[in-house]
């Protein structure tokens, strides 16, 4: 038992990996986020980000790939159920370079592509492997527009035109961890 009374577990029981766990933790920090303004693209909203690792900055060529990847994404998202809301994350990363297109669709879902690529080398991004999910600072800005979506626009009152407005007002910046 622990101080707290609470079972402690023989670590040779559990499916953790000490060693794998902890590695991340050598290197891990916060990484800056920034708003690229928002802009329609396949007849979707679109608020684009910016997430850079220590050292790395969005560029206008990285934004402009990232538009290009965009747009012929969401145009098939209507076959996809699409409601025409986007974020579109430009993530510089320490390991490579990714554009995530997450979409509103019917029912409460979301729909999500992940592209990867070389560092440095947007012209050679491309769908990301099957299962590849958003890393730790992606998921902390996709968690903020879950948050906007909701506030502004399915528990938000009023004209749609304010919702979208105070939807596409409401962004993150600064570091997150």
């Amino acid at each position: 038992m622990t101080d707290r009374g609470e079972p402690q577990l023989d670590p040779s029981l559990t499916a953790v990996d000490p060693e794998a766990l902890l590695a991340p933790a050598e290197g891990y920090h916060a990484r800056a986020v920034r708003p690229l303004g928002g802009r329609e693209v396949s007849g979707h909203l679109v608020k684009p980000y910016a997430i850079e690792a220590p050292g790395r900055r969005v560029t206008d060529v990285d934004l402009q790939t990232a538009l290009r990847v965009a747009a012929g994404h969401l145009a098939s998202a209507s076959l996809r159920g699409s409601l025409g809301l986007a974020v579109l994350l430009v993530h510089v990363g320490g390991d490579g370079d990714y554009v995530l297109v997450h979409t509103w669709i019917e029912g409460y879902m979301s729909d999500l592509a992940v592209f990867a690529g070389p560092t440095g080398e947007a012209a050679r991004l491309r769908p990301g492997r099957s299962g590849l999910a958003p890393c730790v600072w992606e998921a902390a800005v996709l968690a903020h527009e879950r948050d906007a979506v909701i506030r502004h626009l399915w528990d938000g009152r009023g004209p749609l035109d304010a919702r979208l407005a105070a939807w596409r007002g409401d962004v993150l910046e600064g570091e997150v961890r």
